[in-house]
Order: structure tokens, then sequence, then C-alpha cells
């Protein structure tokens, strides 16, 4: 079995129509997965940032970021991994909130600097935002509580800058 690693790109393209598909269309075309896709317009209106995650060996890694600077609406790849690089991802968990268990669940809110950002009769729907490792962690805890569902946006991320 060929060796796949997770990376993390950071794509800036023109903020038009049609870009992401043309992207979206370059890895199903030839069989790619994206894990994560995030997408959102910089400090320039004209400009968007695509912060795609994949799973892929150094080769296909190779292909995939030739094939992206050839779009025409590539401004710029810049490939995250093996970089230093702050990550984050945000999810909302609707977890069961049994008046048994509320007070755990506000401990493990308090604990990973989480919100409650809706409470209902039922349930608490919490927001977390972290990296991946932290929103597994607190998946984990929450589970045996009763997750009811999950709705994650997807990595984004930024170079580090030098200290």
């Amino acid at each position: 079995m060929i060796d796949q690693d997770k990376h993390v790109l950071s794509i800036l393209v023109d903020n038009q129509p049609g870009v992401l598909s043309r992207i979206v269309g370059l890895f199903s075309g030839r069989g790619y997965n994206i894990d994560s896709l995030c997408v959102a317009e910089t400090t320039d209106p004209l400009v968007s940032r695509i912060t795609l995650v994949t799973k892929a060996n150094a080769l296909v890694m190779e292909q995939i970021n030739k094939q992206l600077n050839k779009l025409i609406n590539v401004i710029k790849v810049h490939e995250l991994t093996g970089s230093e690089y702050i990550e984050r991802e945000m999810v909302l968990i609707k977890v069961r909130a049994k008046p048994e268990h509320r007070p755990e669940i506000l401990r493990i809110v308090d604990i990973f600097r989480a919100k409650v950002v809706d409470v209902g009769r039922d349930y608490y729907t919490l927001e977390v935002t972290g990296d991946e490792g932290k929103l597994e962690a607190i998946l984990t805890l929450l589970k045996p509580i009763g997750i009811k569902e999950i709705a994650r946006t997807g990595l984004i991320a930024l170079y580090r800058e030098p200290k």
C-alpha cells in the first residue's frame, strides 16, 4: 500500500464564479479526495483563500501542485505541510442535556474553552474552536452523554510568523 500523508494547501485564487468548481473538478477528475475545504474572501475582495486538506503521497502531491498552478484563476499555491503553521477548525455540537448530565457538560465546556450557544429543553448546542486533537478530544468526552449531531467548518490555516 502506498503511504499517504495529510497535506494542507492554502490556495489564493481570483474571487470569481466557477473558480472553486474548477479546483474541485481537478481533484474529482483525477480521483483525488478532498478531506476538508474552506473558502473565504481575503482582505482584498478580489482574492479568496481556499484551505484544502487531502491525503496523498509525495508523487501525487507534486502532480496536484502542478495541476493547480496551471489553472488560470489560481494566484498562488502554498503547501503548509512541513512548515510552521497555525490551524483551527470550528465544530457545533448538539449534545443531549439531561438534567443529571448538565453540570458535567458545563465542566467539559469550561475545560475546553467552548461556548454554549443554544439551550433547548433536551439539548445544548456547543461551539468549539481548536485544532483537530482538541475537537476529537471533546467529541470523545461528549459521545457517552449523547451527541445528536455535529457540523464542522473544515480546517483553516496560516503560516506561523517567525518569533
